[in-house]
């Protein structure tokens, strides 16, 4: 009510007022002020500023809610976004582990089977110098028997031509006393 009453005031003390003005309801601006003193009252006798700036209130406590709401989202996603680099460095550093032991392993494997090879291929080589060897002592021992049993057709028909009856006897004799000295 104090408000109203200082406005009255003021507007009563105002230069118009003092210009000449008129308080007779003829006056269109007289009635005019009447009219916007009563439509005030009437805001505030049934407590409409305060019922204003209560919803304004809740307005901007809600706006303030939906910032701090906002301000919270940002930070999870701050972090969410920290974690996920995190993540990603650990994948990458995981991927290059992972790289460098598979390029470790696969040196190893042809280190290894660079060995085998060479294991296999010494291997392979001593069979063929033992099969070339063997076939060498067949070949010399093939030979051998060849010769002796050209040498032994030789003499036996050198034997047979220039033998008499008389030395076979004596050979074969000959013959028999070794083998019974030899046996005994």
């Amino acid at each position: 009510m104090i408000r109203l009453l200082s406005l009255i005031l003021v507007v009563a003390a105002s230069p118009a007022m003092a210009a000449g003005w008129s308080l007779s309801l003829r006056n269109t601006d007289f009635v005019v002020l009447l009219a916007f003193l009563l439509f005030v009252g009437v805001l505030l006798y049934f407590k409409v500023p305060s019922l204003l700036g209560g919803l304004l209130d809740k307005r901007a406590a809600t706006i303030r809610a939906e910032l701090d709401e906002a301000r919270k989202l940002r930070e999870e996603a701050q972090e969410l976004r920290a974690s996920f680099e995190r993540k990603k460095a650990e994948v990458k550093e995981q991927a290059d582990r992972i790289v460098a032991k598979a390029k470790a392993d696969a040196e190893q494997a042809a280190a290894q089977a660079r060995i085998d090879l060479e294991a296999s291929i010494a291997r392979r080589l001593r069979g063929a110098e033992e099969q070339i060897a063997s076939a060498e002592a067949a070949a010399v021992k093939e030979v051998r028997d060849t010769a002796i049993a050209v040498a032994i057709s030789a003499s036996r028909d050198l034997i047979a031509k220039n033998l008499s009856a008389e030395d076979a006897n004596k050979l074969i004799e000959d013959s028999i006393a070794t083998v019974d000295a030899r046996l005994h």
